[in-house]
């Protein structure tokens, strides 16, 4: 998951600006939970194209 449309709740301010204790934490919680949580959904869906593609291709010239 991607903290930048995340809304805090304690101070109701966008979680990436990190505007109060509560928010800082959330990002550095979310910053170290997952390698991939910098990565927009639009990445991931491109990498997972392209990763799709090569299975592809490597199926197709084993075949």
């Amino acid at each position: 998951m991607t903290y930048d449309r995340l809304v805090c709740a304690n101070c109701a301010a966008p979680v990436n600006e990190g505007r109060c204790p509560v928010c800082r934490a959330s990002r550095e919680r979310l910053q170290q939970e997952s390698p991939w949580s910098g990565l927009n959904p639009v990445a991931l869906i491109a990498l997972l194209a392209v990763l799709i593609a090569a299975v592809a291709l490597l199926a197709h010239q084993t075949a």
